[in-house]
């Protein structure tokens, strides 16, 4: 039995650029024939990129693939699995994975089990392959997957029974919290039960409000992992599989990530590649001296450099100048460009503009809008002005209940905390200090009670819960679909349930206004969490 080294390419297509993911391919192609790879495995559709929605459908998708085949043939002594889109004579288009050899394609298999669930939309544009493709080189008998593929128990079983020794699973796997570990010991467990080796390659990166993590690996028939890459790392990764005991050899194993660590690098690598790929200069945002604020900075700062991040502070009147201090102290401990613009003059006229419609009637939230909408408006025009994409600041929490303003805190292009609960606000914000030589996010913004600072002395929970509470009710009813009354006999107060909900509810024509962010749990307000604005759904059972 021969033994053979393959190479797992960790990439980040950029969708719909199949010329220049061709052309990284084409380097980690070579590179891995310097590391005497025999074989190298790219993602799933590899040459377009994962989602490419109705870019699919564009006309000219099949002579650009073309192109990209031609130039992928030149590559010689390797063998290159990548993914593609196979539209057939017929009209059937498929998401697919070509073996190809010295310019010469041995196999196309098309993907059998197409997701349609949470982010996943493939039987809109995909059909359904019925066939498996099963090879042999360097006397070892091989087998193709495409991820949805994996974890379809037939599916495997089907393979496995066709004496495959190794399936080549090719994957766009989306990043949410603890997924990286539920994969490697699900897969585990399938290798040990099938008895087939795992090689498992994930698509890296940020793609809109999507974010792929790697973490690539390959498991023994025994359940054992022989290689495990590094999560939300771009790299190529070589396994060696030694013929005379007919197992991989044990490589690098990276350790799944601790679980703040995990998130906050998955709001790092969407942020950066979101801004880069977007073609924005920099980013802008709004540093009011609260948590919300500080966590987005430090992450900007952290994925594009700090000298590509503008950090503005907008004092009003009920500004407290702890808040101003603590906002120039960040700036000045992240090293990026920071200025203070007085909003007072633009709220006072608008209060003038607006006082023969308004009369004596008296104060409210109009005038806390106000506020915000004129802080939105600055925003707004800094980035016209000077190229930089604005991050808006507020965290799901937030969002869920409508505690933000449109048009004014909610303005912006990416909002990097859309899925981040205000608990886990505090947990990101301490881990970043913890990894600094010194905190870069001063502690009295961490301990401080949260506040909007529209009125005087306002706290946050002046109209919400403790967030732990509020967190907690948010989670059973957004993530696992908990109804009013299961809530209410979890131990929390009817009154307050009932409001979370309703607040919730109403505020969906909010969130339908506000801008994407990175999806990092299982219920994100994006592509899987789709209710109609205007229901009559009422709540309890």
């Amino acid at each position: 039995m021969n033994s053979f080294k393959i190479a797992l390419a960790q990439f980040s297509p950029h969708i719909g650029n199949i010329e220049a993911n061709t052309a990284k391919m084409l380097e980690q192609a070579n590179e891995a024939k310097k590391q005497d790879a025999d074989i190298i495995v790219f993602p799933e559709l590899s040459t377009l990129g994962y989602p490419a929605e109705d870019l699919l459908l564009r006309p000219s998708l099949n002579k650009r693939t073309k192109l990209a085949f031609d130039q992928l043939a030149e590559i010689k002594d390797i063998v290159l699995v990548f993914g593609f889109v196979n539209t057939t004579e017929d009209g059937h288009r498929y998401n697919s994975a070509a073996v190809m050899k010295d310019g010469q394609v041995l196999g196309v298999y098309n993907k059998q089990n197409l997701p349609n669930y949470s982010v996943f939309d493939e039987k809109r544009y995909f059909s359904e392959g019925h066939q498996h493709l099963v090879f042999e080189y360097l006397g070892h008998k091989f087998g193709l997957l495409i991820c949805e593929d994996v974890w379809s128990l037939p599916t495997v079983q089907q393979l496995a029974q066709l004496n495959v020794e190794t399936v080549l699973v090719l994957n766009a796997s989306p990043y949410e919290v603890g997924k990286p570990q539920h994969r490697i010991e699900t897969m585990g467990a399938l290798a040990k039960q099938l008895h087939v080796n795992l090689v498992y390659c994930n698509q890296v990166g940020g793609q809109d409000d999507l974010v792929f993590d790697g973490t690539s690996f390959v498991i023994n028939k025994d359940g054992q992992v022989a290689l495990q890459a590094p999560s939300f790392k771009e790299e190529l990764y070589v396994a060696e599989y030694d013929g005379t005991h007919k197992t991989f050899k044990a490589g690098s194993i990276t350790p799944v990530l601790e679980t703040m660590a995990e998130i906050y690098q998955s709001l790092v690598l969407a942020t950066r590649d979101y801004v880069q790929r977007s073609g924005f200069k920099g980013v802008i945002l709004g540093l009011s001296g609260g948590i919300d604020s500080a966590l987005t900075l430090a992450i900007a700062a952290d994925a594009i450099g700090a000298d590509k991040v503008q950090a503005v502070m907008m004092p009003y009147t009920y500004t407290a100048q702890i808040s101003v201090e603590d906002a120039a102290e960040q700036a000045k401990n992240m090293g990026v460009t920071f200025g203070i613009a007085e909003i007072n003059p633009i709220v006072n006229s608008f209060m003038q503009t607006l006082y023969p419609f308004f009369g004596n009637a008296p104060a409210d939230a109009t005038e806390e809008n106000l506020q915000a909408r004129s802080r939105g408006t600055l925003l707004m025009a800094l980035s016209n002005k000077f190229g930089n994409l604005v991050l808006s600041t507020g965290n799901k929490s937030e969002l869920s209940v409508g505690y933000c303003t449109l048009y004014g805190d909610m303005v912006g292009g990416f909002a990097v905390l859309k899925d981040v609960y205000k608990t886990i606000v505090f947990e990101l914000a301490k881990y970043r200090n913890s990894i600094a030589e010194s905190p870069v996010i001063p502690e009295r913004v961490i301990t401080r009670p949260p506040s909007a600072e529209l009125r005087p002395d306002q706290k946050d929970q002046d109209s919400l819960p403790a967030y732990d509470v509020l967190d907690a009710i948010l989670y059973a009813y957004i993530e696992e679909d908990m109804s009013q009354d299961d809530i209410i006999a979890k131990g929390f107060d009817a009154e307050v349930v009932a409001k979370i909900i309703r607040l919730v509810d109403f505020n969906e024509y909010k969130r339908r206004q506000g801008a994407i962010g990175p999806r990092i749990s299982s219920r994100a307000f994006s592509r899987e969490r789709r209710y109609p604005i205007v229901n009559g759904w009422k709540p309890g059972i």
